[in-house]
């Protein structure tokens, strides 16, 4: 395989000297692990999305695991969620031994379509697990009514979705606020803001936020901070089952600084897309474009539009590829992956066993499975100029001429 110089990336963080200044603080203090920087950044993201509670840990599926663990699933338990996400919702489930209950999607939005959550619920159903898709809000508005008249815990995937908002009772509100039970955030350096790797659990369930903090820690009783500052000898205990899901103290340094650009990061990305809608509507309107609901505002962590059929993706990613533009393809679906041709799952229209439409092929996931097929996320950063996107539109033009059927 010959390698192609990527002059466009589908992404690149935003970081320089102040992150790197923080960091060096951080290292300097000479406490690197879950220490103050972690709790200062816990308290001032909690801040900013208006959430009573926020604990930190090592990365959105820990997180995605333990809210699943709070929420009480357990083995021989269901929760609904969708196939179309990546794979660690999926498999933040399995870590709980239950078993994923995936529904359809809105075509138009790719999240979770709402209306199909009813009919999935049954007795062994434990909690819904939502996914802000690409930054897109799900219909919380509807989610949690499901969830309340159900009784069940409404888990949030909000990997992708720090700096995006939903209209809610008439006021714009961050996702994170929590307004289901809790939602779980990502920091890897595909999205909006970066910690390098790492993730964010916030609640507003005090005895929840409690637990987080146990179980990030091996279920440790004392945390570090008060054995190292006590006036007397002190002995930690281990009263439950727990993890090593811990944040250090360098990333949070970082993600301090992070959080301080997340407003102009959104601002910015927001201008991007628009742009990019206007240059694709004009150029290529057989292009479907994505749709932003009028509730919600999206960060734009990922610019996905849809390919006309029978356009090849592959072979469209690969003519741009050669033009030096990275893209990546349209969001997974987990129940296609070898994985789950072994793991339990089942599709919310078919009852509680698995699918009998084939390992890769299901006819209740039948958007999901296209959105797949046809989806293909552009570049789309802070740091692109008006050229880069210009650039990135010609190639897929191009792309289009070349690979048309």
């Amino acid at each position: 395989m010959s390698l192609v110089r990527q002059s466009i990336p589908v992404a690149r963080p935003v970081l320089d000297r102040a992150e790197a200044d923080a960091a060096g603080r951080a290292i300097l203090s000479g406490w690197v692990t879950q220490g103050p920087e972690v709790h200062s950044f816990e308290r001032e993201f909690a801040a900013a999305v208006g959430a009573p509670h926020a604990c930190a840990v090592s990365n959105c599926t820990t997180a995605l695991h333990l809210a699943l663990r709070a929420a009480g699933v357990g083995p021989g338990d269901e929760v609904v969620t969708v196939s179309h996400s990546f794979i660690a919702s999926a498999n933040a489930v399995r870590y709980c031994g239950a078993t994923p209950v995936f529904v359809d999607i809105d075509p138009a939005t790719f999240n979770m379509d709402a209306s199909r959550v009813d009919a999935a619920v049954r007795p062994r159903t434990r909690a819904i697990l939502a996914v802000h898709q690409l930054g897109m809000p799900c219909d919380m508005a509807k989610l949690v009514e499901i969830a309340r008249r159900r009784y069940l815990p409404l888990i949030e995937d909000a990997a992708c979705a720090a700096g995006s908002e939903i209209l809610w009772n008439g006021r714009w509100e961050p996702i994170g606020k929590p307004h289901g039970d809790a939602a779980c955030f990502s920091f890897h350096p595909r999205k909006v803001i970066t910690t390098g790797d790492g993730g964010m659990i916030t609640t507003r369930h005090e005895d929840w936020d409690t637990q987080f903090r146990l179980w990030r820690q091996h279920g440790m009783s004392i945390p570090d901070t008060v054995r190292h500052h006590a006036s007397s000898v002190t002995f930690e205990e281990y009263p439950t089952l727990g993890y090593n899901y811990r944040m250090t103290d360098i990333q949070a340094a970082v993600g301090r600084e992070q959080l301080k650009r997340l407003a102009g990061i959104v601002a910015r990305r927001r201008e991007l897309a628009n742009r990019y809608r206007e240059r694709l509507a004009g150029r290529l309107p057989q292009v479907v474009l994505p749709h932003e609901p009028e509730w919600a505002r999206s960060n734009w962590q990922s610019f996905c539009v849809r390919l006309p059929r029978p356009v090849d993706q592959r072979a469209v990613m690969q003519a741009m590829l050669e033009r030096g533009i990275s893209t990546r393809r349209g969001v997974m679906c987990a129940h296609q992956e070898a994985a789950y041709a072994s793991e339990p799952w089942h599709c919310g229209d078919r009852g509680p066993v698995s699918c009998v439409c084939g390992p890769r092929r299901c006819r209740a996931l039948a958007h999901s499975e296209q959105a797949t097929r046809e989806g293909l996320i552009l570049p789309l950063f802070t740091q692109m100029t008006d050229v880069d996107q210009d650039e990135v539109v010609d190639a897929l033009a191009a792309a289009l001429s070349l690979c048309a059927v």
